[in-house]
């Protein structure tokens, strides 16, 4: 098989001004069985024999369960396949001639550091936002001692597969980060474990998604269609329910005087 890529190629990061563009390469004798960024292993270590630099892009696991690898491929977050990451989609879902177009996520809180590498630790902050679950300390208790639901327990397991890998911002036409912080909401809100700080939980990682510059959810649609796991809109609609609840009983803030001033 035979293709034709154009590369985002940008060697400084967004922050320190860097700018990038498209590169042209030609890739022969590609192999169906390979996935996609064996692929681009190959093309690597032939810009390296040729003395240039390999092509950035990040990867881990090369299952699709630890979420560092994405990019766009011609206008799609992870490529052509409904719920496939890029490290998972195979060269045979394309056909020889093929030209390809590869960029990274493309978000003001996503700044691209390398190629098609960008920085994700947006989505920590809004994580490390949420805090803790609180329990009791002892004895750790007995694993049926806490009834969850049928439905409870498998909406917040369904919510829980999110690797947060950004897709979903990417593919936002407001670079909203609503369904990954929903996902996160959700998967603990939706047990009893996660009860006692549900609402503060929600309001400060709704606020830190706000804070990271990501935009507003406008009900596309686009990220869960793109979502390698399959994350529904359904958890939005949870986590916007509760961050009006949490705002309505909250604490005033520092300099709210309560009267509307």
């Amino acid at each position: 098989m035979r293709l034709t890529l154009h590369i985002w190629r940008q060697k400084a990061p967004t922050a320190r001004g860097g700018k990038g563009d498209f590169e042209k390469y030609e890739v022969n004798d590609v192999s169906e069985h390979m996935s996609f960024l064996e692929m681009l292993d190959v093309l690597n270590e032939r810009l390296e024999t040729e003395g240039k630099d390999p092509i950035a892009f990040e990867h881990d696991c090369r299952e699709g369960i630890c979420g560092s690898c994405g990019f766009v491929i011609n206008g799609s977050a992870h490529g052509p396949v409904p719920r496939t990451t890029v490290c998972q989609l195979h060269m045979r879902s394309f056909k020889d001639g093929d030209e390809l177009v590869l960029e990274p996520w493309r978000a003001r809180a996503f700044p691209i550091l390398r190629d098609l590498i960008v920085d994700r630790s947006s989505f920590d902050r809004i994580i490390q936002a949420g805090g803790y679950v609180s329990t009791n300390t002892g004895s750790a208790p007995e694993a049926n001692s806490v009834p969850v639901t049928k439905d409870s327990a498998d909406r917040a397991m369904d919510a829980a597969a999110c690797i947060g890998c950004g897709a979903c911002v990417a593919m936002c036409p407001n670079a909203s980060a609503s369904l990954f912080t929903a996902a996160k909401v959700a998967h603990l809100n939706l047990l009893p474990q996660g009860q006692p700080e549900r609402l503060i939980r929600t309001e400060k990682m709704v606020l830190q998604m706000d804070a990271e510059g990501f935009g507003h959810c406008t009900n596309h649609g686009d990220c869960s269609a793109v979502c390698p796991k399959g994350i529904s809109v359904i958890n939005i609609a949870q986590m916007n329910r509760e961050y009006i609840e949490a705002t309505l009983f909250s604490s005033p803030r520092e300099g709210d005087t309560g009267d509307g001033a």
